[in-house]
């Protein structure tokens, strides 16, 4: 889901059965989800959830890895999904919290994929593991703040991103008021909610029901310095943007793509920021290609 969104829509919740804890190194905890090894396995890969998420794993998602043989994993960033809070983290932090979590799980070299909020995190296991890093996909993922363009534009509700840049202060009070404008998404993104991602809008309700901490926290490492160099990554990378989308617009896949050399972008003119994520079966075929 969007950052800054704290709306419930409609929905089928995921099987939560998979759930582990796992010890980061400063002692706080990660709730991990593993689908675990499938017959045939080809490759693992770690999802990032939009803002705000559980980290639970999503039939779409999870189905699409099955039928690939890719082992699917995924947690709660902290503050999300019984993930312990971590107030002050910077997106960089998302690289060292999923080592622990695939050295946990066994597993070496994985792909990483990352929607909406999820898309920086994915791009930091990329840019700061890249021994592990096979490869990576953001599909409407957000590109990191700067002043020198209007990193705002096209953005339906930006005002909580805004408070985020005055400060934690400013965000927290924001977040008392924060609603989901259904202006946001358009009507392919509402079609996909209704049929075969109505697990996502579940689980961004029960998310946002258990507080306000990680979408915070999420907030504020998004427009402060992201403690890595998108430009740095080296593994194959594809930026994935909708046209139509309200809540990341497609600039922003663009920044990232003219920065990551040797990126592929798929633009899909017209896809929002949910029904974007209808190009996860054909970016899994990417990766496995690319591999």
């Amino acid at each position: 889901m969007p950052p800054g969104h704290g709306g419930k829509p409609r929905g089928t919740l995921p099987d939560m059965s998979d759930e582990r804890d796992v010890a980061a190194a400063d002692g706080r905890i990660l709730r991990v989800h593993d689908s675990g090894s499938v017959p045939d396995e080809r490759a693992a890969l770690v999802w990032h959830t939009g803002s705000p998420q559980t980290g639970a794993l999503l039939p779409p998602v999870l189905d699409a890895c099955a039928a690939r043989g890719i082992r699917l994993v995924s947690y709660g960033r902290p503050g999300y999904g019984g993930s312990t809070p971590n107030t002050g983290r910077d997106v960089a932090s998302a690289a060292s919290d999923v080592e622990v979590v695939v050295d946990a799980l066994g597993i070496d070299r994985f792909a990483t994929m990352g929607a909406s909020g999820g898309g920086p995190h994915a791009l930091a296991c990329a840019g700061l593991l890249p021994r592990r890093v096979t490869g990576v996909v953001t599909l409407a993922g957000i590109a990191p703040y700067a002043e020198s363009y209007d990193w705002f534009a096209g953005m339906q509700a930006p005002s909580a991103l805004r408070s985020a840049v005055v400060g934690l202060a400013a965000r927290e009070e924001f977040a008392k008021v924060d609603d989901f404008d259904p202006e946001s998404f358009v009507p392919v993104d509402y079609a996909a909610l209704e049929a075969d991602w109505a697990s996502l809008g579940a689980d961004a309700g029960t998310a946002g029901a258990a507080g306000s901490r990680g979408l915070v926290d999420d907030d504020l490492a998004f427009v402060s310095p992201w403690g890595f160099d998108p430009a740095t990554i080296t593994s194959p990378v594809l930026v994935a943007q909708g046209g139509l989308d309200r809540v990341v617009p497609a600039a922003h896949g663009f920044w990232l793509h003219d920065r990551i050399a040797g990126s592929e972008f798929w633009e899909r003119p017209d896809d929002g920021h949910i029904s974007i994520l209808r190009a996860v079966p054909a970016a899994l075929d990417w990766l496995l290609a690319h591999s």
